[in-house]
């Protein structure tokens, strides 16, 4: 059966395959992720305007039920009730950030052992069930929270999380078995895109259900975690843990992924050089980089909607389409300076380690100034969305840059180093829904003011410790035989000691 498969796929690049079904994955995993930041928006009763914040606030969309001109959310809110579409819920902000940061909690914790179960067994299965548990506690959400309340949403949410948190560390070690270096960049880019396109996937086909569907917003839910379903069906049957366990690809292909791969990347590395990983200043650089880009990525993407229901007052329709546009404006940067950076690279007009710093002062500079500028365009929609966008689509560098830096600096350990790096900066997914229910339990302009300026502080922050210590060059720890070579000085020296300190009591 393998030979005919063969035959049949000899012309079809199973590399491009897997890193398709890659993108996939993410995609898939970011729909889950960000579906509950639409649907709370039609969970929650409305929040009441009042004249003491009316001058700070923006006035709703209009809209017209048969003669009566009513707003936006009057009317979702009365079409809601008429369709039955789901129980409303009286939350606070202050809980809405709660429930929106929930996720995280559970997100942080399997980061390491995701990665190391990864290195040790393979990416295939560690991403395949860890998004077919996204997909199990997300169908079970809405029945969850019609018979538990808040608590029981929050605890399915902290689940998706734990089975979430392994996700970029498995796929990083995809990448690692599959990716050439001269694709890196592109490939990588490819993969990470997964995270604005399910962003504008998921906030686009949100509003579309919540707008149009029977279900409301528990349709949500059963839509996502059943596409999860399909995905990981797809991935079981063709995709595999490397080049050398596939059982129909090419002899070419497998030839040039060996060649290309073979030099940095070893079958049976050493365990994992903690304290070299941990004492190194490229690493947490690294780390600075993904906490900038987290906390601003993460903010948008659990909070923009809100902002544009709640200050901006787009409708429900309106607000899945243009909470959506910025993310697509950060997949279509990305792949411009995907290019780019693969073109610097491969020319020799650029350093590995420059090529690295520069996208990630444009995925930095650029936010902080749009974003930040956005604050200040007050009312005025087309303005806030153009800014917002433009700077999400400068954001997009940072998937040539510092997303596919951990590749660079170690190849054999980029899932551990993608769960250290990843998994520090994903608390910044537990803070910020929290510290914008607490900054804006009015939802006025000026309360969002503050929470673009932290955005735009942590960005500029954390792209000087980038610039200042980052690395594109394979790590000296990256190597199997130093580790090995040290490994043995160490029991020398252990021996040595042990030898000396006989000959000491025995006198």
């Amino acid at each position: 059966m393998s030979a005919q498969w063969k035959e049949c796929c000899a012309g079809v690049s199973q590399r491009w395959v897997c890193i398709i079904m890659t993108f996939f994955s993410l995609f898939c995993a970011y729909t889950i992720r960000v579906c509950l930041s639409i649907a709370i928006t039609e969970m929650v009763e409305p929040h009441n305007e009042t004249s003491k914040f009316r001058d700070d606030t923006c006035p709703s969309e209009p809209a017209v039920v048969g003669n009566d001109t009513r707003t936006h959310h009057t009317v979702a809110a009365i079409a809601a009730t008429a369709k039955g579409a789901g129980d409303l819920y009286q939350w606070s902000e202050y809980t809405q950030g709660i429930v929106l940061s929930s996720f995280y909690w559970g997100y942080v914790i399997t980061h390491i052992p995701g990665g190391m179960i990864a290195e040790k067994f393979g990416g295939k299965y560690t991403l395949g069930f860890g998004i077919l548990g996204n997909a199990i506690f997300t169908i079970l959400t809405p029945l969850g929270v019609k018979y538990g309340g808040v608590w029981t949403l929050i605890f399915l949410r902290v689940m998706v999380g734990l089975a979430q948190g392994a996700a970029y560390p498995a796929l990083n070690v995809m990448l690692s078995h599959w990716c050439p270096i001269e694709e890196r960049s592109k490939a990588g880019s490819f993969v990470y895109a997964g995270a604005p396109l399910g962003t504008v996937f998921a906030t686009m086909t949100s509003g579309l259900i919540l707008r149009y569907s029977e279900a409301g917003w528990p349709g949500v839910f059963y839509f996502f975690g059943g596409l999860s379903v399909l995905w990981f069906v797809i991935w079981v049957v063709f995709c595999y843990n490397g080049p050398q366990e596939h059982p129909f690809i090419s002899d070419a292909e497998a030839k040039f992924l060996h060649e290309q791969l073979s030099q940095h990347k070893h079958k049976k590395a050493p365990a994992v050089p903690w304290r070299h990983v941990l004492t190194s200043l490229p690493v947490w650089a690294l780390v600075a980089a993904m906490i900038g880009h987290g906390w601003g990525f993460l903010t948008l993407i659990s909070d923009l909607p809100k902002y544009m229901s709640s200050v901006m007052k787009f409708s429900i329709e309106n607000n899945g389409y243009l909470s959506s546009l910025p993310y697509l404006c950060m997949w279509l940067g990305s792949i411009v300076t995907s290019y780019a950076a693969d073109w610097l690279i491969v020319n020799k007009h650029m350093s590995t380690k420059n090529v690295r710093k520069l996208g990630n002062s444009i995925a930095s500079v650029g936010p902080a100034v749009f974003i930040v500028g956005a604050s200040y365009a007050g009312c005025d929609r087309a303005l806030v969305v153009a800014m917002i966008a433009i700077g999400m689509a400068l954001m997009g560098a940072a998937l040539p840059s510092m997303k596919v830096n951990g590749l660079d600096l170690s190849p054999n350990y980029a899932g551990s180093l993608m769960a250290v790096t990843n998994g520090i900066a994903s608390f910044t997914g537990i803070l910020t829904p929290y510290i914008v229910g607490v900054l804006t339990p009015n939802q006025t302009l000026s309360e969002w003011r503050l929470v673009y300026w932290i955005i735009g502080v942590v960005f500029l922050a954390t792209n000087f410790v980038f610039v200042v210590w980052a690395d594109g060059d394979v790590q000296f720890w990256n190597d199997p035989d130093f580790l090995r070579k040290e490994k043995s000085d160490r029991k020398a020296k252990k021996a040595k000691e042990a030898v000396e300190l006989l000959a000491v009591q025995t006198k």
